[in-house]
């Protein structure tokens, strides 16, 4: 007899059902998401004091552009006609074209040399063990709390008693004034710094080590490049302070082939007050000098923020 093969029947392929939607459940809202009034005032506060910077900014750069006389007659007017020889007379008879070449130059410099100085102080600080790290780091914050006008004696002294001994120029000179701008700015630039050298990954470090690679070669070639972000922030950090020196400016440097802007600015004041105030010029200098670093700061403002943040949370 012949057989009867049947075949099994295919698998029936089970539809599941589909899962019934859940209901949509709104989110309450905690006690950090809810504002405190408090924090209404406090924003209030903070966007109010920012409107008025804004609005002295742009009086600023408004009234830089208009005759002294309409600025008497209306300090709060607009020029009819952009009054551009203000700038010319600011440039030419308050000396800030020679002014604004110091302060290039004493203040790239001095910038630099307090990276190049404080990267490796920084790092070896980072490294150390716990108990020397946190000695030195209180040194340098020690040094960070002592007030620029409590060191305008002593430095002033020390600084003349070099210049008998060296025989260099030290006073009422752009290499004196440097000298004293890396001093300042060593102390944060080195507190900066050692934040962000021991937030980078050890194991990286110690391939290095394992590769045979010595220790000036990893923080050159592996520890630098791995910073980069904290040396430009200490570096723009260090070009803002440079830049808006003052104080020692006017005590070190006497003369006016040596004077940087803030100083031209003051020297430009007192000569208006004898020789009859022309404001338009004065604000065209305060636009001379306040452009430069108010440019740096839009451009690198979130950079320079953040790397605070990281580099003094470490």
């Amino acid at each position: 007899m012949n057989k009867v093969i049947t075949q099994p029947p295919p698998p029936t392929e089970s539809v599941s059902a589909p899962a019934p939607s859940r209901p949509r459940m709104r989110r309450r809202s905690t006690r950090k998401d809810r504002i405190s009034p408090g924090g209404y005032v406090g924003r209030t506060v903070v966007w109010l004091l920012v409107a008025f910077n804004l609005f002295l900014l742009v009086w600023m750069a408004v009234t830089s552009l208009r005759d002294t006389r309409d600025i008497v007659r209306d300090p709060l007017g607009v020029p009819a006609v952009p009054f551009v020889e203000n700038f010319t007379n600011a440039w030419n008879t308050g000396g800030f074209g020679t002014a604004a070449i110091n302060s290039v130059i004493a203040t790239l410099v001095s910038s630099l040399l307090v990276v190049a100085i404080s990267a490796p102080a920084a790092y070896v600080l980072a490294k150390s063990t716990r108990k020397l790290s946190s000695t030195f780091t209180l040194l340098f914050v020690l040094g960070l709390g002592v007030p620029g006008q409590v060191l305008l004696v002593p430095v002033y002294i020390m600084m003349a008693k070099f210049q008998d001994i060296s025989h260099l120029q030290m006073l009422n000179s752009i290499q004196g004034l440097v000298l004293v701008l890396v001093g300042l700015g060593i102390p944060f630039t080195v507190f900066l710094l050692a934040g962000f050298f021991r937030s980078l990954p050890i194991e990286i470090e110690e391939a290095a080590a394992i590769d045979g690679s010595s220790g000036i070669r990893t923080f050159i070639q592996i520890v630098l490049p791995l910073a980069r972000s904290g040396l430009v922030t200490a570096f723009m950090l260090a070009v803002i302070t440079g830049w808006n020196e003052t104080l020692f400016s006017l005590v070190l440097l006497t003369t006016s082939e040596n004077r940087t802007l803030p100083i031209a600015l003051l020297a430009f004041l007192d000569q208006a007050q004898f020789n009859g105030a022309d404001w338009g010029g004065l604000f065209a200098g305060i636009v001379m000098v306040v452009t430069p670093v108010l440019a740096l700061f839009i451009w690198l403002g979130r950079r320079i923020v953040e790397g605070m943040t990281v580099g003094i949370s470490k």
